[in-house]
């Protein structure tokens, strides 16, 4: 009987340290650019962990305009929902982490393909950057998200801005 109860206990704690293992994390970052590297400031978010199903996430999401040209400041233009290679995800700030549950997760993936598949020119430097696309993620995450006009192309400052509005986030703004 003894033996029958440990093998109980075994795998009641194997299936809970695979139910307690079951979490995504989703991080805000923020790349300063440079003219001389030829990228530009920029703000998008990466998520790795796993699901409940056991379905493993690494994956990162960003939103720019398709060219980099000077229509980009004249409106709206041609759009692109951006995936950051390995190498630029060592080299940004990063702003804070938080955890997902799945039904914040498929929110955030179901955000990530409406402006993807957005119908025609859909990036406006203006009202729908890549600060705009983060922030509606952020919302998803229940966060407090604003747009002031002085940092809608700043988006380190930006998430600074962020950061300060949601006290409870405990991050630290980034010079």
């Amino acid at each position: 009987m003894v033996r029958i109860l440990r093998h109980i206990a075994v795998l009641f704690a194997l299936c809970w340290g695979t139910m307690a293992a079951a979490a995504v994390d989703i991080t805000f970052h923020s790349f300063n650019g440079s003219v001389l590297l030829g990228r530009y400031p920029h703000t998008f978010v990466s998520m790795e962990g796993t699901l409940e199903n056991g379905t493993k996430v690494k994956e990162n999401f960003g939103f720019s305009a398709k060219r980099a040209t000077p229509a980009v400041l004249r409106g709206p233009v041609e759009h692109i929902v951006m995936t950051e290679k390995e190498k630029w995800l060592t080299k940004t700030n990063r702003h804070f982490t938080l955890t997902m549950t799945d039904k914040q997760y498929r929110e955030v993936r179901e955000l990530v393909e409406a402006w993807r598949n957005a119908p025609g020119k859909y990036y406006d430097l203006d009202t729908r950057n890549c600060i705009h696309f983060v922030g509606e993620i952020g919302r998803i995450m229940g966060l407090e998200i604003s747009y002031p006009e002085k940092l809608l192309r700043k988006p380190r400052s930006w998430l600074n801005h962020i950061t300060a509005l949601n006290p409870a986030l405990g991050a630290a703004t980034i010079n």
